[in-house]
């Protein structure tokens, strides 16, 4: 199956789209069911907050959508697309061109300029170096970073930090961003800022998936999903 669909197109009505989805970890008696009979669809354009306490699956259930993982059974479909009908280079190409990801650790290299760390995903797509610039420009204006472009990860504020992160989790323009605690690490008014950015982009047609524990983050979304020991309750 090919998946080579420019970055933003969109595939399907629904974002993302899980159909009693069962994760297991191990074999035998020490198996760890993570996620267990999970059915929830986004679509573009919506906000979801997925709540429940740690270990309930909120992570495993992103790892699923962002791609990185695959369902033991069951359907994930990421843009239209189901993920265990593809090999690992198709899989690759549909969570680079069609994912984005928000980390309450941000992530960034730090050997890396802002602008350097923003263009990343554009770099990884085979981009040409204009095409980034301009690309670089916007997003960073977009969540109000124009004069940081050239300073290092250590040299910004945790709130400006998680901004560049969201830069460039939007740079190519995916069908879907995940957000995993994007708030955690923030002081009040950064993790503001941090949802407000977040909350544009959804409502400019972006699917934003969102794991959080702050009843701050769940109240802006559209929809909250509560999580208990793996399954939607």
């Amino acid at each position: 199956m090919r998946v080579e669909e420019p970055a933003g197109h969109r595939l399907a009505t629904r974002a993302v789209r899980c159909l009693d989805v069962r994760k297991v970890y191990g074999s035998g008696d020490p198996a760890l069911v993570a996620l267990e009979g999970v059915s929830f669809e986004v679509s573009p354009g919506e906000m979801v907050a997925l709540v429940g306490p740690s270990g309930c699956g909120k992570s495993t259930l992103l790892n699923l959508i962002g791609c990185i993982d695959l369902p033991t059974s069951g359907r994930v479909e990421v843009d239209g697309v189901a993920t265990s009908e593809l090999d690992d280079d198709e899989l690759t190409r549909l969570r680079r061109d069609h994912v984005g990801t928000v980390f309450q650790f941000f992530n960034l290299l730090p050997t890396l300029t802002v602008s350097g760390n923003v263009g990343v995903p554009l770099v990884l797509q085979r981009r040409k170096r204009p095409e980034i610039d301009s690309r670089v420009r916007d997003s960073l204006a977009a969540v109000g970073l124009s004069e940081k472009m050239d300073a290092y990860p250590s040299q910004l504020s945790g709130g400006q930090l998680q901004r560049v992160a969201i830069a460039r989790a939007t740079i190519h323009h995916p069908a879907i961003v995940l957000a995993d605690e994007p708030t955690g690490n923030l002081d009040s008014r950064s993790g503001e800022t941090v949802l407000a950015l977040l909350r544009g982009f959804a409502d400019r047609g972006q699917a934003i998936v969102m794991a959080t524990h702050s009843s701050e983050a769940a109240a802006i979304c559209d929809r909250v999903v509560h999580m208990q020991d793996g399954r939607i309750v």
